[in-house]
């Protein structure tokens, strides 16, 4: 028996929802296959579950970067103060 995709799209919820509360993927194989679900919807689910959420990361990732302000960049050498000549030294400037 074929389940229609919102099946698959509450499995793939499922999933994500309990891999960030940190619960092992193998034990959550395990509940799935006892709920009835086939072994070969859960593969698929998790395939899409670990896509989405890699995604997800990724898309995170890039919004933290662009709040982070850039680095300021310190010149190399440092600004030497320039010399006075002899002339200015006897008279002032």
């Amino acid at each position: 028996m074929k389940k229609d995709e919102t099946y698959l799209s509450n499995t793939v919820n499922y999933i994500k929802r309990n891999l960030i509360k940190g619960y092992n993927k193998e034990s959550l194989k395990w509940m799935l296959v006892k709920q009835g679900t086939s072994r070969s919807e859960v593969e698929k689910a998790f395939v899409q579950a670990e896509r989405e959420l890699a995604h997800e990361s990724a898309m995170e990732v890039r919004k933290l970067q662009s709040q982070v302000p850039a680095p300021r960049i310190e010149p190399i050498m440092p600004e030497v103060e320039k010399k006075k000549g002899f002339f200015s030294r006897l008279f002032g400037d």
